[in-house]
């Protein structure tokens, strides 16, 4: 029985996903008649999987797609009240003819943000200062998305608050995670180089191969120096750096705070003045950066930061129409972004089929979640035991990363590491499987909150990321397994 219900399992997710690619099937429809099969087949009976998987998945994502639509609203209130339009040109005639250099600073800086940064409001916040400039300077729409979600991804490769999960899960001391996330970083370095180069000379820019390759290794050789240099300071230097480090903080707060104050006397002063003719003013410039600050310096709520951008919005382009202005920004807002929070609905199902809906919803499920319950057997037969058969097997199951497959992290990849782990594999070699693997379903999965806001935002199809992206993170895949392999095998 077991082995029928394996197989029904695998089709009907091959079915689906073969709909999805061939778009004979939108995903908005394809998802949620996933999520009602996969459980169906493992054991789960129709009630549960209407209430606790379709029911109560729809409500998963609640969070993340109110925050899209806050962040639509902003985002329309700076396209209707020509800040956006503004910001674009400006951007253009300050960067020049410079689409590479532009492109590698942008990726730089989102890697930088997402370091700490998480969360699909804070992803919304970076990507209205950041897809603008892409965009003027020629970036095409598909390339821009794919230069944000490697940033994005990048990040979250040093963000510490994912090393937690590393060793809360697999016991891995911090030493040996950090080691393993600057080899990876190292190998998504390069691959974004020339993903970036690549992109960009297929959208019609003239690229000077040489000059890049040039300035890109001088880049690599400076950032494995200070890298190595940071690694192996004398701890009397760290604890002399300390509390300096301990000081910066609370000096941005209180700067960061006065320009806030000032920002907003400036805009009340021209509000009120004759000054105040339609144009745009510099400090609407900042009406996306000041829901990012309020973020990142005080640690506000982000439909609170979000609330707070709409109002300073609302003062900095102040005229005639402001009200009628503010009020289509937020109807307008939410119906832009409709698609994308359909979309997250059964983003949400799916993962209750695949996890299981939260454990005080489980009461007849006590052994644990069929669909989990079903594929341990499986995980735990095709554990490899060489180096070889590691690289071999991982890298062409790589992409089942997609759609919330089983090497998904936020969809079985953990429950998947616990398996292998009791299998007996190297707690480094899983580490190396989700850090690895990881960057295909962070910047190429359609199923992922952030793809599908950019992709709505940008006006493209999500799919098409998919597959622009695809071989640039399975390439990035297996050189993580080949690195995964020489470290812990």
């Amino acid at each position: 029985m077991q082995t029928l219900q394996l197989i029904l399992l695998l089709v009907v997710f091959a079915v689906f996903v073969f709909l999805m690619f061939r778009r004979l099937l939108p995903a908005l429809l394809a998802l949620p008649l996933l999520a009602f099969f996969i459980p169906l087949i493992s054991g789960v009976n129709v009630v549960d999987v209407l209430t606790l998987v379709l029911g109560n998945g729809a409500t998963k994502l609640s969070e993340a797609y109110t925050i899209a639509i806050f962040g639509s609203m902003l985002s329309i209130m700076m396209q209707k009240t020509g800040v956006a339009e503004s910001f674009i040109k400006t951007g253009a005639e300050l960067s020049g003819d410079k689409p590479w250099a532009i492109s590698m600073v942008m990726l730089m800086l989102i890697i930088l943000l997402f370091t700490t940064l998480g969360g699909l409001g804070a992803i919304i916040m970076v990507s209205t200062v950041v897809l603008p400039i892409l965009s003027s300077v020629g970036v095409g729409a598909v390339t821009t998305t794919g230069i944000f979600l490697t940033g994005l991804s990048m990040g979250g490769i040093l963000n510490v608050g994912n090393w937690a999960v590393y060793n809360q899960v697999l016991h891995i001391p911090k030493n040996e995670i950090q080691s393993f996330a600057f080899i990876m970083l190292g190998i998504m370095m390069v691959i974004a180089t020339v993903y970036i180069t690549v992109q960009l000379y297929r959208d019609g820019h003239d690229i000077n191969f040489k000059k890049i390759f040039f300035y890109s290794l001088i880049i690599l050789i400076v950032g494995a120096g200070l890298i190595i240099l940071w690694l192996n300071l004398p701890d009397s230097i760290v604890n002399e750096i300390d509390p300096a480090l301990t000081v910066i903080p609370v000096v941005i707060k209180y700067t960061v705070a006065l320009g806030i104050f000032l920002l907003i006397v400036l805009s009340l002063i021209r509000a009120f003045s004759s000054k105040n003719n339609g144009s745009v003013s510099f400090t609407a410039y900042f009406i996306p950066v000041i829901p990012l600050v309020l973020i990142l310096v005080f640690e506000i709520n982000f439909i609170a930061a979000f609330i707070a951008g709409l109002a300073y919005g609302y003062l900095a382009t102040y005229g005639k129409n402001s009200l009628n202005l503010l009020i289509r920004s937020v109807l307008d807002g939410g119906s832009v972004v409709m698609p994308a929070v359909v979309l997250m609905l059964g983003i949400g199902m799916l993962l209750n089929a695949v996890m299981g809906p939260p454990k005080e919803l489980m009461v007849n499920y006590a052994e644990g979640w069929p669909v989990l319950l079903l594929l341990k057997p499986v995980l735990q037969a095709i554990k490899p035991d060489t180096a070889v058969a590691y690289i071999l097997i991982f890298s062409l199951a790589a992409p089942l990363a997609l759609y919330r497959g089983p090497l998904n992290v936020w969809g079985m990849g953990y429950g998947i590491a616990a398996i292998l782990l009791a299998g007996g594999m190297p707690a480094g070699a899983i580490m190396g499987i989700l850090m690895a693997v990881g960057q295909i379903q962070g910047i190429s999965d359609p199923t992922n909150t952030q793809n599908v806001w950019l992709a709505n935002e940008m006006k493209i199809d999500v799919q098409k990321i998919m597959w622009n992206t695809l071989p640039y993170t399975w390439g990035a895949a297996v050189l993580g397994l080949l690195a995964a392999a020489l470290v812990f095998y």
